[in-house]
């Protein structure tokens, strides 16, 4: 028994023919006679008495109708709650590094909230290699990653929007008139690294390591704020994403170096299993991301 066959039978019953219900539902004649001949083989009754021009129910095609209407309401039901944003919702556990947590996320998180208010989101902070088996073990429905371009056969990874990187300073620092910055002149500063594992710290650090520079890794830090308010004291320097540190700029608390970041530039990709569900809730979310991926392009273009 086939959904389209009861729409048909419901049809008929309706208009009180074969040729009208035809023209109602946008059928050839005879794929509505089809149809009814289908049910009725598989029912082993006839639902109609054809009486001339005329098609009156049999008793059977009476039992059946209620039936038919019920199940055919249940359907449009269903599809009326999935396609109704407030029908969406259950939960989204989202992994993500504390830049991006911090500076890249909240804005979509709100808007989100705002239109699926019954969507529970989970945030779960990482370093990337970290996030990258969470997505692979199905802890997490989703990741924002920075690091570099990569792909991954277990992951669809797409990159939203390459990143410029921050060499920052108090201001006054001997470094700030220099027209460029070179890793030997980091030879005797106090740089204030983020957490191990953080990929931008190891490809600033693989920088300097080449130039035959050594950082003390003596001061580390798991926060952000905690770094920039540690630089903007006079602590030492620090490597940070330009999103983390623009504000600071702006306001003159933080000075930007002639570094030049081109080697240790990264991405902000987001990463799910290839083999993952999309469901409602995720697949409403990757389109506000997409959304916003554009507006952040748009505005490392326009600086």
């Amino acid at each position: 028994m086939e959904l389209r066959q009861l729409f048909t039978f419901i049809a008929v019953v309706k208009v009180g023919g074969f040729t009208r219900a035809a023209n109602l539902l946008g059928y050839a004649q005879s794929s509505v006679t089809a149809q009814i001949q289908a049910l009725e083989a598989e029912l082993e009754t006839p639902l109609f008495d054809r009486l001339g021009k005329k098609n009156i129910l049999t008793d059977a095609g009476q039992r059946l109708l209620p039936y038919a209407q019920e199940i055919t309401k249940m359907h449009n039901l269903a599809l009326d709650a999935m396609r109704s944003d407030t029908a969406i919702s259950g939960t989204l556990t989202i992994g993500a590094p504390e830049s991006l947590a911090a500076f890249r996320l909240p804005e979509i998180i709100r808007e989100y909230k705002n239109r699926y208010p019954d969507v529970k989101i989970i945030l779960k902070p990482g370093v990337c290699w970290e996030l990258h088996d969470l997505i692979r073990s199905g802890e997490l429905d989703l990741a924002f990653l920075l690091q570099p371009e990569t792909e991954d056969r277990d992951l669809y990874i797409e990159t939203l929007v390459h990143e410029k990187m921050a060499l920052v300073s108090p201001p006054g620092h001997p470094l700030v008139p220099y027209e460029y910055v070179e890793p030997t002149h980091l030879k005797d500063e106090t740089i204030l690294h983020t957490e191990p594992g953080c990929t931008y710290r190891t490809l600033f650090e693989q920088h300097l390591n080449s130039h035959g520079i050594f950082p003390n890794p003596d001061l580390e830090f798991w926060s952000i704020e905690a770094i920039k308010n540690c630089v903007m004291s006079g602590l030492g320097l620090s490597f940070l994403p330009l999103i983390t540190v623009q504000n600071e700029v702006r306001e003159g608390k933080l000075m930007l170096l002639a570094w030049d970041d081109r080697q240790q530039r990264l991405a902000t990709q987001i990463a799910y299993h290839r083999k993952k569900w999309i469901s409602p809730a995720l697949r409403e979310f990757l389109l506000i991301v997409g959304k916003y991926a554009v507006e952040w392009r748009q505005s490392y273009i326009s600086r």
